[in-house]
């Protein structure tokens, strides 16, 4: 069994992979994880150290990495400093507490405080030195005190001017950026020559600018936007130094420096909510990358009041988009049964905010899966989210592994399934089953799928509905739904006379169905939605489906051997044949068009990601359908047209990767009209 490590242990092997994460981003260019990953990482070692140790380490108190020998060392006239996070909009309100009592403690009379709301980019930090308008020197962050000089390369980048609209000192920071579309040519520029793929745009920039060669930076197209100065003399130029953070970015702008247009005043936490929240949602379509947004006190002035921690700056504050991956702790391993008899193993986890909701479970899919990630009990997971994509468990960060831990083994019974409990591996697939798939646990399971609304979608009857029913005997099966009365309901604790009315009313208004919403419900393995579909607007009536044989139904264009098969036995069952007679008793089955018009998804196969703004995935699905078109649920060769909505996930770069038709959410409207 494994050994649960000590908290002080746990924050030994932390600080030790952090460290090494560190040097990996900073100084080789060539993070394993991601940034979001390490971001998790480092949060749960600072809460450590202060919970056990009281202060922080330098570890967690370091804003870069060591300059590399190659280059020369600069030390800073300024020191650089890095932001601190915040991720949710509690910690954002906790933030500005602390500063407002900082500013009261400082006992100095401050007027009313604004911010300056700025894109957070994804890049690499750089600091400009110019001298009587001159471009002299440009410093990479470094550890904050000491830098790289990188002055060859940044010659190389259109926006840094080699000389400024004014003969001004002048010591500015920016980031330094690649577009989305040079990493892609880039990259496959690389392939060609055998040469690794660079994992991101951030990586591509800062290998970019480590150049010694600087005809490199030049060929990738590099980017910077300024955004912060941390020296100026106006010399003869009579201009005036700025007071606010806004000055400063019009400042920045007319000395010929480029800055990022999008930077807002805010006078509320809730107007930079507003920033915040826009953004989330419009991220995909910038050219460069931003995992979040930068907030800062506008005045200047009260910058300076407030000042420094030993790695930050309290002024201002880095809010982080919904993480998309996160680390957490794997505590227990259980199998559920599914309504089909399919064992599943799920993984209950140290809850975790991740893509803005809280995940204490993750599905481990099958024991092929456990074992190719070898997961074991005690384990720090990396947790990703994208998309419309479940949590699912990346990878397992093995320096964090407990002593002693084993590798997880199936059971051979399992609580759910029928007779002794017992599992059996599937013919063909990697999937595990009851051998009897009789047990209360599955039936009840089928019912309340029956119910769902993936199944006949009764309103408001739901798994504690059914369980009361099923406990005090006024149901044993999906017909008996139908002959309930209000009086049967009236007495069951929860149900007052009006609930009891409505959930009747709900259980009527289902009594009429579409052929292919009865097939959903019936819970038949292999037989979802989108097959239950294609075979009602293949037969028309339940009656000619009854009557087809399994060479019948694996014709059928989408639907093949294996499905057909499962459909066949299922419908060729004596005891699911009495269920169906049963149902039909009292299941009125509607005769709906299901012909289609001829338009440009007619055949096509359109799969969905991301989040829709005009409609819902539902609707989109039915216009799809309408349009002559299948839905499909994963990305191949096979697919036609990805719908791609905002916050897309891992389908939308696979369709990238395979050169299928991407279709922005206007561009399918107007092909479905």
């Amino acid at each position: 069994m494994a050994k649960i490590p000590t908290p002080k242990s746990r924050l030994k092997s932390l600080r030790t992979l952090v460290a090494y994460h560190q040097h990996r981003y900073h100084v080789d260019d060539a993070p394993e994880i991601s940034d979001e990953a390490y971001d998790s990482l480092l949060k749960e070692l600072r809460t450590l150290e202060l919970r056990i140790e009281g202060v922080a380490s330098t570890v967690t108190t370091s804003v870069g990495g060591v300059p590399r020998a190659a280059f020369s060392k600069v030390i800073h006239v300024v020191l650089q400093w890095s932001f601190d996070n915040v991720f949710s909009v509690t910690e954002l309100t906790e933030w500005e507490g602390r500063l407002k009592r900082q500013i009261i403690q400082a006992d100095v009379v401050v007027p009313l405080i604004t911010y300056v709301a700025e894109h957070k980019i994804d890049g690499l930090k750089l600091v400009l030195t110019y001298q009587a308008g001159k471009l002299v020197k440009a410093v990479t962050r470094g550890d904050g005190a000491v830098g790289e000089d990188v002055t060859h390369t940044a010659l190389m980048i259109h926006d840094i001017p080699h000389q400024l609209t004014a003969a001004v000192d002048l010591i500015c920071v920016g980031e330094v950026w690649l577009a989305a579309r040079e990493l892609t040519r880039i990259n496959a520029e690389r392939r060609e020559r055998g040469e690794p793929p660079f994992a991101n745009p951030r990586n591509a920039a800062a290998g970019s600018l480590r150049q010694l060669d600087p005809a490199v930076a030049r060929a990738r197209n590099l980017s910077m936007y300024c955004y912060d100065i941390d020296a100026f003399e106006a010399g003869t130029s009579k201009l005036v130094p700025p007071t606010t953070q806004l000055d400063e970015l019009t400042l920045l702008k007319k000395l010929g420096l480029t800055t990022n247009p999008y930077a807002k005043v805010c006078t509320t936490l809730t107007a930079v909510q507003s920033f915040y929240d826009t953004w989330n949602q419009k991220r995909h379509d910038l050219p460069y990358g931003i995992d979040g947004v930068v907030i800062k006190v506008n005045e200047v002035s009260t910058q300076t009041l407030v000042g420094y921690t030993a790695r930050a700056p309290r002024f201002g504050i880095a809010y982080k988009f919904p993480a998309e991956q996160v680390t957490t702790v794997i505590e227990s391993i259980e199998l559920q049964v599914g309504r089909t008899g399919v064992v599943t193993p799920v993984a209950y986890l140290r809850p975790v905010l991740i893509a803005g909701s809280t995940v204490a479970r993750a599905t481990l899919h099958n024991e092929d899966q456990i074992k190719r990630l070898d997961i074991r009990l005690g384990d720090t997971i990396i947790l990703q989210k994208a998309g419309d994509v479940i949590p699912e468990i990346l990878s397992v960060l093995l320096d964090l592994r407990p002593k002693g831990a084993k590798p997880y083994r199936f059971p051979v019974v399992v609580p759910g399934c029928g007779g002794d409990g017992t599992i059996e591996r599937v013919p063909g697939e990697v999937a595990y089953r009851c051998v009897t798939l009789e047990s209360d646990h599955l039936h009840r399971k089928r019912l309340y799928y029956f119910v769902s609304k993936a199944g006949l979608n009764i309103d408001g009857v739901g798994p504690r509905i059914i369980d009361q029913l099923l406990d005090v005997g006024l149901i044993t099966a999906a017909p008996d739904l139908f002959t309930l009365t209000v009086s049967d309901l009236a007495d069951l604790p929860g149900f007052k006379t009006k609930a009891a009315e409505n959930t009747i009313t709900a259980i009527m208004a289902a009594r009429r169905q579409p052929l292919y919403r009865l097939l959903a419900a019936l819970g038949i393995d292999q037989v979802g939605d989108e097959t239950a579909r294609l075979l009602a607007r293949q037969f028309g009536t339940l009656e000619a489906l009854r009557a087809a044989t399994g060479t019948d139904l694996a014709a059928v264009h989408g639907v093949g051997d294996i499905v057909a098969t499962s459909l066949s036995t299922w419908l060729n069952t004596t005891r699911n044949k009495k269920l169906l007679d049963s149902l039909l008793r009292y299941i009125t089955i509607e005769n709906t068009d299901d012909r289609t018009k001829q338009t440009a998804l007619s055949g096509k196969t359109v799969v969905l990601t991301g989040t829709l703004e005009t409609i819902t995935r539902d609707e989109a699905k039915d216009l799809i359908r309408l349009a002559g078109g299948t839905v499909g649920s994963s990305v191949s060769k096979k697919t036609d047209y990805v719908l791609v909505g905002s916050n897309a996930g891992s389908k939308a770069a696979a369709a990238a990767a395979l050169g299928i038709p991407v279709l922005s959410e206007a561009e399918f409207r107007a092909l479905v009209a």
